[in-house]
């Protein structure tokens, strides 16, 4: 049970992998998929995104990706990015 007073979590999954080209999001190698982890909000996950995406960023086929979960576990609720 959480806390009236807490903030409510919003997780967002970091991940990101190679694509085969540049036109499309279609992964290289999934077996080779970087998941970077589950943030309880969207501030931390766009932080752990930049981080990945800045230290990618010679290889042009590289690619990160913030999914917001919370819209995924309760797609009614439409608070929070």
């Amino acid at each position: 049970m959480t806390n009236s007073g807490e903030k409510k979590q919003l997780l967002h999954l970091v991940f990101g992998g190679e694509l085969e080209s540049l036109d499309d999001v279609q992964f290289r190698d999934l077996s080779g998929l970087d998941i970077v982890g589950i943030f309880p909000d969207y501030a931390s996950a766009l932080t752990a995104w930049k981080s990945k995406a800045q230290s990618t960023v010679d290889n042009a086929h590289m690619r990160y990706f913030i999914v917001h979960m919370h819209r995924l576990l309760d797609p009614e609720d439409r608070s929070g990015k």
